[in-house]
Formats: C-alpha cells, structure tokens, sequence
C-alpha cells in the first residue's frame, strides 16, 4: 500500500488519490471550476505529486484523470494575461515542464486516462505520459489550439508531438490549430486507446501498467528517430523550405506565433528533447510578449468570456428558454435560423408565403445534417429527429404558441409591417417579435407592433449554422425583460450575442459598409486594384474589399444607399454621398454587373474556372502613375473602420467595449490579430491613432476626421475600457 504518496497527494488542493496494489490513480477535479485549468497554483500541486511519487519505493505505476467529464482544457488564458516580464513567461512553462520530464524519466509507467477533452497544455500533459487512453465520445476534442490566441504550445507541445507523429504533420496541428476526434488521435498516432466509459478507462490504464512495469518514451532511447526524419531530413527540408511561404500567404505576417512554431520545431528537432524544450520556452516569451497574443487574449478571451456571462444582459430577470419559435420567410437567413434552432431543441414553425418555398427552407436543414452524417458527426435518428421539430406552413394560424417570432424577410418597410401585424394577431401577448434586419432601424419597424416594448432586433450573420454572432438591436420602446428573454435565446442557440441601440445600420453592418466602401473609392481614385485587395488581406482582413462586395452583391449595397438617403432627406437631412457611391451605381444601372450572384461584378466567375478581377475595371478608371505605398493603404482600411466604431461608441450605438470588439471580429471578420475595433485604437495608442487619422483626412477627405470622443481620450491620456 503507497500510503506515503496518497497521503501526500491527498493533502493537495484539487488532487485526490488512491492505491489499488501500487497502481496511484490521482484525480484532478478543481472544485471552484466546471473544467480543469492548468493555472494558479497547478504547477506547484504538480511538483509536489510528482515528487511524491517518484520517491515513493511502493508506488510502481501512476493513472492521471480528471473527475470532470473533459481532462484539463488548456493552461488559464486569466494567468497568462497577467503576465508582463520575460521571466515571468519563461518560469511559468519551464515549472510544469521540469515536473513533466521528471515523470517520463522516472522508469515507472505513467497513462493519461483522458476523460474527455484535452486543449493545449491538457494534451501537453498527456503527452509527457508514456501511454494516453481517451473516452470515445463526440464531444472528445484533442489538439493544439494556442495559435488561435497568438501562443504556441509552450508545455512541449512542439517538442513531443514532431517526436511522436513527425514534423510535417505536427506543425499542420500546430500552426492551424486542429482538434481531433478521438479515433483520429489513434489513426495519427498523438494517443493510443480509446474507451467506451470511465470504467474502461481505468482499467485499460491499469493492465497497461501491470504489462509495462518499466516504460520510458520513445525520444529518451537510444537508438530513437523522429519518424520521417529530423530537421535535416532531404523530405523534412523540403517542408520547412515551403512552410514559411504557405504560412505568410494565409497569415500574412499578421501572426508571428505560426513563425515561432516553425522555428521551435525547426531548431528544437535538431537536437535532444531537453535542449529542444528549453529552445521552445524562448519562443513561448516572445509569443507571449506579443503585441498580437495581448490583443487576442483581451477580446477573444476576456472580453468574449464577459459577454457568455452576461456582461450586456439587464440584471433582475430570470433566465428564460423558448420552447416554440415561429420564423417567418424560409430563405437562406429563415432556413438557418430554423436550422440553429431546431438543433439547440426548439419546436420550429417555418412559414412563407409557398409551401414549396417553406419545405425548401426545411431542405436546407436535411443537406446540412446528411454533410454531418458523411463526415461522421451526425446519424440518420438524429437528422430525423431535428427535422421533426421543423413545421413548415403558410399560415398564420400555425404560429398559435410561440413565445418568439423571428421575421426574416426581404429589407421593405410595409412588406415587414404586414408580418408584424399578421403574426401578433395569433401569438400569445407574452410573445417576443424580433427582426432579422440588418439595416433597417428597430424603432421604426415596430411602429407596426401593437406592442413595441417586446419588439426586438435580432441581426443574424450568413451563412447562420456557421457564423458565430447575432447582433440584438434595442429599440426606442424596447423593455429589459425582452433584451434579456433575447439574450438568453440567443445563448440558447449557441451563438454569442452583442446589444447594441437602434441606428441605421445599427453597429455591424454600419462599420462594414466602411471597409468595402473604402476599397472602391480607392479604385476610382486610380490605385490599382490588385494593390486594393492585396491591402485588404495585409490588413488581417478574411476577405478584400472588392471581392467581399461581390460576395454582398453591388445592387444590395446600392439599395441599401438609396433608401438611406431617401429615408435622410425625409428627416430633412443631409446625406453626404460616399465617394464608392458613384461607382457602385455605374457598376449596377449602366454595366449590369450585380456581383456574384450573377457571375459579374468586379470580379468575372468563370463557369469551369476560378475568379480574376475585371480586366475593364484599370480601363474604366485608369491607373493614377504614382501608387501609394502598401502601408498607406492598409491604414485606410484599418483606421476608417476602428474611427467609425469609435463614432457609435460615442453616439451609444455600441454599449461595451467588449460588444464592439466581438462584434468587429465575429460579425464581419475585422483582423483578429488586432483583437477588434477599439483594441486597435488602445494597441496604437490614442494620440497616434488621432494624428494618423488627421494626416489620412487631409490627403482622403473628411470621413477620416477623428471621432470627438477620441481627441478627447486622446487629451486626457485614456483609452477604451469597460472597467
């Protein structure tokens, strides 16, 4: 019986172990977290049980699981973010990694009896086992994500996966940031087993250990190989000879952590596995250290983890659930909103104004779940069963129970009127109306309702079943019970919700408008076009500006300037056209060239071959001889963006910081690197960003003129924060 290291470990935070005839199983199951975190205080914990059961003579195996239904789901982002010294970042990898390597080189058997997911340093732990069994479970992701926040995997993730599986497959993992199903961690070769349930998994681990009294890992024998060669390797050559140039050609140079990775893998696999994982730490510091990962850390996770808490939710209201929803139009928006829902167990009632058009909105439910059935992640019970919870129908009378409606049809005024009122005249009086409208003020739409304090926005981003954000625009009469029976629909669906008021365009589409905007006034000034969407990609931007208008259709775009400016002038306002509106209006009225819906826009799509910009368009406006420089364009496309945003910061458009910065990378993809909107202004620096934006106006026009808010917290030295 090893009571001296059960008793050691027992005394832990976190920790529990037990004995069955020198076989330790500890148990990590931290009690203030509904997953388990490699941070404060871990390190130290782990050194302890390491220890204890390296000096333990009776101890002969170890089993480390998780009493959660995921192992450990990566290192704490929290922690990370704290950190602000070179030392700092360098202690907090080498700790964990001094206690790993103690316990591969200790001659006794070590299995991860991994019990669900394991992200980043959770698979790291893994992987410094000598053998890793994993419940086979769908909901089972194992991988290497940090690239995701600007890091690399700093607890020998770089080190062990090239030593187990090869370079050129580890650094696939590593620089896209892939989570594997377990049976594809088998197939490749990053874990061994899988088990069917806790019970297997325990004593799969204990016959391993009973069958391998003495184990060490493959990188620690003698005669080891990295399989298909080290960084020398002729084949291995080849690959780090073009990874460079691939990952620039997605990134950009945007993200220097897929750099890093390369480099550590490069030089770390050249040597042995504990020069390589000190070799590794160094390139952790500089990712951490980063500009980049400090800009993702702040939105994608802090700012992202405020809002799924419920930073925009009104207190002093309990969390609702829809049980029926009613969504009217089954076009491409209805038919992924129908999608979302009836996924997440909510009855759906699908009507248009066909039956034909309701059953295809429904269809678009069936292809997408017989895709998920080709790939595995779905069965034929399942797609049968969500496709049960969608009633399609052209009557009103079907919507009789619904405590939310969803309006997505087309962007009129009086056709969205008729929908208000048809359905309120059958649903209950408790019921939520909301609108799908991406451009047209909430306020003004629910002048239809009988009651607009439960009128409601809810912005949905195409295509629905992959896009992550839904915009809830509050209108002038809209109460807090509806904001938060909103809200919480929204989390319901899986979705991440941002709040922003009633304006036209409201937060996302407003901003956006800037960017592609941008693009084509530049072209009509004569730069060349190629250098516009080079720009844009430069810029961090998924997609160039030119190309992402074809994508929203030219005649959208001017539809949506056209009702502007009428609904501007009805307000006996001003509308100062954009310098992108002439251009915009010629490419539809007189050349017919809509976009890519129709094959032509400013690109041609070739029907047997892939897009290319239109040749005219350097003979409709001609190339200026002096071209400005790569940079000068990507800071137009940047700072008009983040200047706009600071305007509806200011106008109370965007209620949060973290709501604007989401929203910017989740709803129309603003570089992610920068980590949002108004992150780009902090990571400039205030003053800097109003002087540049100064110098852009003078030379562009004044749409650059900095927000007042700006030169304000540019005089007082402040930058955006929530707190």
């Amino acid at each position: 019986m090893s009571t001296n290291s059960v008793n050691a470990i027992n005394a832990l935070n976190n920790f529990s172990a037990e004995s069955d005839n020198g076989i330790i199983t500890v148990t990590i199951d931290q009690s203030d977290r509904k997953m388990n975190v490699i941070g404060d205080g871990f390190n130290e914990s782990f050194a302890t049980l390491t220890d204890a059961f390296i000096n333990d003579e009776a101890a002969k195996g170890l089993i480390l699981t998780s009493g959660k239904s995921t192992f450990v789901v990566g290192a704490d982002i929290d922690q990370l973010a704290q950190v602000e010294s070179a030392e700092q970042a360098f202690e907090l990898v080498e700790d964990l990694k001094t206690s790993l390597r103690k316990l591969e080189t200790s001659g006794k058997p070590v299995v991860a009896a991994i019990t669900g997911t394991a992200l980043g340093g959770g698979l790291e732990l893994a992987l410094a086992c000598h053998y890793r069994i994993a419940i086979d479970s769908p909901k089972t992701k194992l991988g290497l994500p940090e690239v995701k926040l600007g890091l690399l995997p700093g607890g020998g993730g770089t080190q062990r996966l090239p030593r187990l599986v090869g370079i050129q497959k580890a650094l696939e993992l590593m620089t896209q940031g892939k989570e594997l199903r377990p049976q594809q961690a088998v197939e490749i070769g990053v874990i061994h087993d899988t088990a069917k349930d806790n019970e297997e998994l325990i004593s799969k681990a204990k016959e391993w250990i009973n069958n391998n009294p003495k184990a060490s890992q493959p990188w620690d024998e003698r005669v080891f190989k990295i399989p298909g060669g080290d960084s020398k390797h002729p084949k291995v050559v080849q690959v780090f000879s073009i990874a460079p140039a691939m990952a620039n050609q997605k990134s950009h140079g945007n993200y220097p952590a897929i750099t890093h990775i390369l480099s550590s893998v490069f030089e770390g696999c050249l040597t042995d596995i504990d020069n390589g994982l000190k070799i590794e730490s160094r390139y952790f510091v500089a990712c951490a250290l980063s500009d980049v990962s400090k800009n993702m850390i702040n939105t994608l996770w802090t700012q992202l983890n405020n809002i799924k808490k419920g930073q925009s939710r009104p207190e002093g209201f309990e969390r609702s659930k829809v049980s029926k929803v009613g969504i009217l139009g089954a076009g491409m928006m209805g038919a992924g909103i129908a999608y979302v829902s009836a996924k997440a167990g909510i009855e759906v009632v699908l009507l248009d104004t066909s039956i034909e058009g309701a059953e295809k909105g429904k269809n678009y439910s069936a292809k997408l779940l017989d895709k998920a059935i080709s790939r595995g992640r779905s069965t034929a019970e399942k797609k049968q069963a969500l496709l049960d919870k969608i009633k399609t129908t052209v009557s009103y009378d079907d919507l009789e129970g619904c405590d939310l409606i969803i309006e997505a049809v087309f962007e009129d005024i009086d056709i969205k009127a008729e929908c208000t009122r048809n359905a309120e005249a059958v649903i209950p009086e408790t019921a939520v109306y909301a609108s799908n409208t991406s451009t047209l003020p909430i306020t003004e739409l629910a002048k239809a309702s009988k009651r607009p304090n439960q009128f409601i926005g809810l912005h949905f981003f195409s295509p629905v079943d992959k896009m992550p954000l839904v915009e809830i625009i509050v209108g002038e009469e809209t109460d807090d019970a509806t904001l938060a029976k909103g809200f919480d629909y929204v989390g319901q669906i899986a979705k991440t919700p941002i709040v922003v008021n009633d304006s036209r365009g409201f937060y996302t589409s407003r901003v956006f408008g800037t960017y592609v905007s941008e693009g084509i006034a530049m072209l009509a000034e004569g730069i060349h076009p190629r250098s516009i969407e080079v720009a844009g990609l430069k810029a961090g931007m998924p997609m160039p500006p030119l190309a992402l208008q074809d994508e929203v259709s030219l005649s959208l775009s001017l539809h949506v300037m056209q009702q502007t400016k009428r609904a501007l002038e009805a307000e006996g306002k001003t509308f100062n056209a954009h310098p992108a509106m002439p251009v915009v209006e010629k490419m539809v009225n007189e050349l017919r060239r809509e976009g890519k819906k129709v094959g032509k826009g400013f690109y041609d799509y070739p029907e047997n071959g892939e897009k290319r910009l239109w040749p005219e368009l350097t003979n409709l406006y001609p190339t200026k001889e002096a071209q400005p420089s790569q940079q000068d364009l990507v800071d137009r496309l940047l700072y008009v963006q983040a200047n706009e945003t600071a305007k509806c910061y200011e106008e109370n458009v965007v209620r949060s910081v973290a709501d604007a910065n989401v929203g910017s990378i989740f709803g129309w993809g603003f570089a992610p690197n920068q980590g949002g909107t108004l992150q780009f202004i902090n990571s400039v620096g205030v003053k800097k960003f109003v002087e540049r934006s100064r110098e852009l106006a003078a030379a562009h026009g004044e749409r650059y003129e900095p927000a007042n808010i700006l030169v304000e917290m540019a005089e007082k030295g402040q930058e955006f924060s929530d707190e």
